[in-house]
């Protein structure tokens, strides 16, 4: 059906900021982080509706997207929602690195 296991995907994560203006500086910083840390991450800031982006990234089959906001942007943490589920979890930029290094690595998808 297309959708790739974490190591396998063109794009491991999509990092999409609630909203435009106000968090794109912190999403930036992240994607650029992700990409240093040589992960396959995709920025979408564009000026749609939140809702827009996150099913687009679902309909893509990205198999982790990153949404943030103030909370996020204030406490170094990311909000990881995978691909097909409606639930997130919030956890330390540290933790997510760690959790998406492991699946990569090993080859296997790992559950907060």
């Amino acid at each position: 059906k297309g959708a790739f296991p974490t190591w396998l995907a063109p794009v491991q994560v999509a990092v999409i900021p609630v909203h435009h203006e106000y968090h794109t500086e912190y999403a930036k910083m992240i994607n650029n982080k992700l990409n240093a840390l040589g992960f396959r991450s995709k920025l979408d800031a564009r000026n749609e509706k939140l809702g827009y982006r996150m099913r687009e990234a679902q309909m893509k089959k990205v198999p982790m997207q990153l949404v943030l906001g103030d909370g996020e942007r204030d406490n170094n943490t990311v909000t990881i929602r995978r691909q097909g589920q409606k639930e997130s979890v919030t956890v330390t930029f540290e933790e997510f690195v760690a959790l998406l290094r492991k699946e990569v690595e090993d080859k296997v998808r790992c559950d907060l």
